[in-house]
Formats: C-alpha cells, sequence, structure tokens
C-alpha cells in the first residue's frame, strides 16, 4: 500500500481505516494549502482503482503518474479563477454514469473544489447523494466555507494540518541551508509556498518586500497577471477547439479572473512578507534573533535594527497587514501601496 497522507498522520489514520472498512462514496479533503491533499487524493484514489483491479499494482502505478493515464481516475482542476459550469457537468456529474474502463471502480477528483460555482456545487448534489456504486468523489479545499453546506454535508470529512518547519524544510532542496530555512519558516506550513519562495520569482518578491520596493512589486503582480490570463485564454480556446462548450464570454470572464486572482495573490504575498521581515526587525531589535523567519538575512537584519525601537518595527508591521485589509477591499492598489510609503517613512523616521 503506498502512504497516502505523508507528515499528516491523522489524515493518514482515516483514510487506512477508510481503505479497511471499504471507502465512502464521498470524501472532503480540507485543510491549508500546500498540506499534501493533492498528493494524498492522488495516493488514496490510486489505492482504490487498484483495490478493484485484476492487476492491481499496474493500476496504482497508473493512477499514481500526474498526469495520470488512468481511464478511471478523472482529475479536474479550475483553469482560472473559478471552474467553468459545463466542465463540472461533462466531466463529473454525466461521466459518472458510465461504467468503469477497467476493474470495477471509478474516482472523480475536483481540486480546489471552493472555485465552483453556486450552479455547479448544486448540480453536483445528485451526484454526491447517489452516486453509483463503483464511484468514489474526492473534493479538495483550501477554503470549505466557501462550500455550500449542501455539498459539505454529503462528504466524508478528512482534515489536513499545515506541514510543521521541519517537514517542509526536509522536503525541499537548494544549495544554502539557511535560505531553505527561512523558506520553511516564511511558508506557514505551506510547501508550494516554500517552493515558490526558492524560485527566481520567490527570491525577487523577498528582494521587493525587504526593500519596499511597492513599485517593482506592483508592476511584477500585474506582470504575472497577464500572464495567468493569457494562458488560461489559450488554454480555454484550445478545449474550444477539441469540442468543449466554451461560449466567446466565458473564455473572456475565466481569463480575467485568473489574471485578477494571480495579481492580487502575488500582490498579498509580497505585502506579506513585507510584513514578517518588520516583525523579524522588532525580534532583532529586542536581542531576539532566535525567533526570526529570515534567517538567511540575519546581518541585515542586525544592521537594520541597530537603535531601532522594537515598538517601531511592530507598528510598521501592522500599518502593512491593514493596507493587505485596505486591497480586500477593492481600493486602488497604487494608491494603498503609496500610502503605505509615506505611513511607514513617517512611523521609521
Amino acid at each position: 500500500m503506498t502512504t497516502i497522507a505523508t507528515d499528516q498522520p491523522r489524515a493518514q489514520m482515516a483514510l487506512d481505516a477508510a481503505l479497511k472498512r471499504g471507502p465512502s462514496h464521498a470524501y472532503l479533503f480540507r485543510g491549508p494549502r500546500g498540506a499534501g491533499k493533492r498528493v494524498a487524493a492522488r495516493a488514496f484514489a490510486a489505492e482504490i482503482l487498484a483495490s478493484a483491479a485484476e492487476d492491481s499494482e499496474d493500476a496504482r502505478r497508473r493512477a499514481l503518474l500526474d498526469p495520470s493515464p488512468h481511464p478511471d481516475l478523472v482529475w479536474i482542476a479550475p483553469k482560472g479563477a473559478q471552474h467553468m459550469v459545463e466542465e463540472v457537468r461533462e466531466q463529473v456529474i454525466r461521466a459518472a454514469a458510465y461504467r468503469p474502463y477497467e476493474g470495477g471502480k471509478r474516482v472523480f477528483v475536483v481540486e480546489a473544489a471552493e472555485a465552483m460555482r453556486d450552479e455547479s456545487q448544486n448540480a453536483l448534489l445528485k451526484t454526491l447523494e447517489e452516486p453509483p456504486e463503483f464511484v468514489h468523489l474526492i473534493l479538495l479545499t483550501s477554503e470549505p466555507a466557501a462550500l455550500l453546506e449542501t455539498v459539505a454535508s454529503r462528504c466524508q470529512p478528512v482534515d489536513f494540518a499545515p506541514l510543521s518547519v521541519e517537514a517542509v524544510e526536509a522536503s525541499l532542496t537548494g544549495d544554502d541551508p539557511d535560505e531553505i530555512a527561512a523558506a520553511a519558516r516564511l511558508s506557514a506550513g505551506d510547501l508550494e509556498l516554500a517552493r515558490l519562495l526558492l524560485s527566481e520569482q520567490g527570491r525577487a518578491l523577498r528582494e521587493q518586500a525587504i526593500e519596499m520596493d511597492w513599485g517593482a512589486m506592483l508592476k511584477n503582480a500585474e506582470k504575472a497577471g497577464e500572464e495567468a490570463e493569457a494562458a488560461v485564454r489559450e488554454a480555454l480556446e484550445e478545449e474550444k477547439e477539441a469540442g468543449l462548450k466554451r461560449s466567446a464570454r466565458d473564455i473572456a470572464d475565466a481569463s480575467k479572473r485568473a489574471g485578477r486572482r494571480c495579481r492580487t495573490e502575488l500582490l498579498d504575498l509580497g505585502l506579506s512578507l513585507a510584513a514578517t521581515w518588520f516583525r523579524d526587525l522588532a525580534a532583532a531589535a529586542a536581542g531576539a534573533a532566535d525567533v526570526v523567519y529570515n534567517r538567511d538575512r540575519l546581518s541585515q537584519l542586525h544592521s537594520q535594527a541597530a537603535g531601532l525601537d522594537p515598538s517601531c518595527a511592530r507598528e510598521a508591521a501592522e500599518l502593512v497587514q491593514d493596507t493587505r485589509r485596505r486591497l480586500d477591499l477593492n481600493v486602488s492598489e497604487e494608491l494603498a501601496l503609496e500610502a503605505l510609503s509615506f505611513r511607514l517613512a513617517r512611523e521609521l523616521a
């Protein structure tokens, strides 16, 4: 049997028990991003398919591949900010009525289930409530509150906790141990984020946050948003050409949502990194350098913290967090960052 939920003992125990007694028809894997839900879902699906296959090892091997060539494993993820309604209808609801192509089971995985529109979630209710006996559905979500209660209540919940710093650090690779340690701590248990922080894009974002280069941060976020919008538009156009129902309006709306989401998420991450830098400055100024997150910038922290009142650094961190909250209200990003620059200059003068 495959290890299903590495570093998630509670989820591992629940899924092992489910396989032993016979898996339920629907599961909701819920927990923060980067906690291993996607990997666990693939391993769990592989075990379900292997249990009903003539050649269990071959079925497991194919199901574990990403993307998987196993015909009875259907995996959908939103190409933009939301799942397309027709995609959920065609690839999950209607497809669930067909018997397995091989073996005795079919597994449907919906990644980022919170990105389904209410129309899709309501349409999925009957499949969740009365699926064919050979069908198993696994919904993954980092925002369970965004799911309709009627959907969540029809699924067996499997909870995933944030990964420990040690678990994240052990999963990372790189040449600089201090940078790896910093990425693990800055990620707050999100392995995907930790890997991003070790990339060229992540390093640049950290530098902009530390230097308070809001203009460059906004420019790069806008560029990333444009690239995401173009990529989603291209993918949806290809699906339209392949025969899936895609109106020009649906494609335009989904593409714009994807670009906007990418831009705002990257900008929010940059501000979060800036707030953490000020938090670390307060720690360094108070003589508590052992608790800082930016382990690879200790000398820079000590230099900037020299003669700094820790309360000023803490207030600066709160100003950044306040700007993050303002951006949630759809205020002008450029004006909000300009105001933040003036407020920080006054606080740290």
